[in-house]
């Protein structure tokens, strides 16, 4: 099956900037592969371009909806940019293994990736914090209901835009390396060396009454296995 029927069975054509050329039996179209990836994602880099040229600059992002969601300083340059509409390109990889193949050509990586092309929505100030409470959420799970919430001047300091899914793509690579057959009895270790973001223990910074730790805490000491 092409990337062209992949794309209609999954009910979305993919655009000429997402269309997924290079190896294209990767390339994904349909939204519940996307949105994995982006809801596994706490950071994406937003590229885009100004006078001074082309950058590329790490954020905190989330998903809500069809939307991917970013915020920052009213005097970001990026988010004063994208704010006026400026088209963006934004990418968010998961890195899953080094994939060791036996000849030095074929070695590659195991990723889940996803991009995004398109023009930030300014998020209005009365969803605005409603917003920024899902962004709590996404890092921790009622999070927002316990802590201060922005206050006015707080609010009116902080932009927050969104970016419509509309025109996105993911590419994923599983599985082993994939050796000529020529290679296949040379005595090398072929395999994959799998990589995962893994969780490390709490650190409170002890200043009471913040010792008692909440249950999304505990159940990350509890993924760390602490």
């Amino acid at each position: 099956m092409s990337d062209i029927d992949t794309a209609s069975v999954n009910g979305k054509a993919p655009s000429p900037r997402t269309r997924v050329r290079r190896i294209a039996e990767r390339g994904h179209y349909d939204r519940d592969k996307l949105y994995a990836i982006l809801d596994a994602a706490y950071l994406c880099h937003v590229a885009f371009a100004d006078e001074h040229g082309v950058h590329c600059i790490p954020t905190a992002c989330w998903r809500e909806g069809d939307h991917l969601y970013i915020h920052g300083s009213n005097g970001s340059r990026m988010l004063r940019l994208a704010a006026e509409g400026a088209q963006v390109c934004v990418t968010i990889t998961h890195l899953d293994g080094l994939v060791l193949a036996r000849s030095a050509f074929h070695h590659s990586m195991n990723y889940r990736s996803a991009m995004i092309y398109g023009a930030f929505e300014v998020v209005a100030a009365d969803r605005k914090a409603a917003a920024l409470d899902a962004f709590l959420d996404h890092i921790a799970r009622g999070r927002a209901h316990e802590v201060r919430a922005g206050d006015r001047n707080e609010l009116a300091a902080t932009t927050v835009l969104r970016l419509p899914l509309d025109e996105a793509a993911a590419k994923i690579r599983t599985g082993g390396p994939k050796d000529d057959e020529a290679d296949l009895g040379r005595a090398v270790w072929a395999g994959v060396l799998p990589l995962a973001l893994t969780p490390l223990a709490p650190e409170p910074d002890g200043t009471p009454p913040g010792d008692a730790a909440p249950d999304y805490v505990t159940a990350w000491a509890r993924r760390a296995g602490r």
